[in-house]
């Protein structure tokens, strides 16, 4: 528990139990799909010492949760921001005191480095055996929650003549620049997030996810220019209707295993929608969509 500034410091509850980090804390769960969670066997001193958990710690005032817990794990563990890819993350909130568990996917192999004394060791352990370890008391609750959902990112799958046809803009003067306009506002969202409420999620496990997003587009608008490299925008460009494509694609996607993602189809058209919820598919439409666009 590195002291950086006004924010570190224990909040007291009135039970007496204690919290670390008056603006709340953040911690970072790792998956390496080959290796499995990056955990943090606490030094023997520290709050809940001797236990496992993740890396983490107190945010700042003027700091996100996402900000913070990639500060702490790179402090305590060395993980580079740069080689992962934000899924979702998960709120603690206590009124007095809450924690932010971002869960991330190491998109590319690191090795973990101690970096401060806080840390005994750190192991990429497989999920399967995490619970066998001791863990610290919040992990070992957030655990049980968050595991299942590791491995199941949120897809969106967006109806592109659907959704640009829901707004009268003049979209039919320019189909291909309409539905730029509208990949590059789906571009910037699945780096902003989309709270999970908007797309049907509502058990309480999920705060905000960070989508992989696939536009299907059809007609004149497969014009439009493909994402950059490195995107979370995939284009589709129908060879035939767009509402095969997109059946196509949620089929494909939603293939039954552990590692299939949670798909949300973003359309009003009944039939579409009928076709894609058979394949497990949840579907919104586009207003809610829209009222999440930059």
């Amino acid at each position: 528990m590195t002291i950086h500034g006004p924010a570190d410091g224990w909040v007291i509850a009135p039970d007496g139990r204690k919290f670390w980090g008056r603006a709340g804390a953040a911690g970072l769960l790792v998956i390496d799909p080959s290796r499995g969670v990056l955990l943090q066997h606490r030094a023997v001193w520290s709050h809940f010492g001797d236990t496992w958990g993740i890396p983490g710690g107190a945010r700042q005032f003027d700091e996100s949760a996402v900000d913070g817990a990639l500060r702490e794990s790179a402090e305590e563990a060395a993980v580079p921001p740069s080689a992962l890819r934000l899924l979702f993350s998960s709120v603690v909130d206590l009124d007095i005191w809450s924690y932010t568990t971002i869960v991330a996917r190491a998109e590319t192999p690191f090795e973990p480095v101690i970096a401060d004394r806080e840390s005994e060791a750190l192991a990429w352990v497989p999920l399967a055996e995490v619970d066998a370890l001791p863990l610290h008391p919040g992990f070992a609750a957030s655990w049980s929650r968050l595991g299942p959902l590791a491995q199941r990112p949120l897809h969106l799958v967006v109806d592109s003549a659907n959704v640009v046809g829901s707004r009268p803009d003049g979209w039919w003067r320019d189909r291909a620049g309409a539905t730029a306009r509208l990949s590059a506002e789906l571009d910037a969202l699945a780096l902003s997030g989309v709270p999970a409420d908007a797309v049907g999620d509502h058990d309480g496990r999920v705060a905000t996810w960070w989508p992989d997003v696939t536009l299907v587009v059809e007609g004149q608008a497969k014009a439009v220019q493909d994402p950059a490299r490195g995107s979370r925008l995939r284009l589709v460009r129908a060879p035939a209707d767009g509402d095969s494509a997109i059946v196509a694609e949620v089929a494909s996607l939603a293939a039954p295993g552990p590692a299939a993602p949670h798909v949300v189809v973003v359309t009003a058209d009944r039939e579409l929608t009928a076709r894609v919820t058979a394949l497990g598919a949840t579907v919104v439409g586009p207003s809610i969509l829209r009222s999440l666009l930059p």
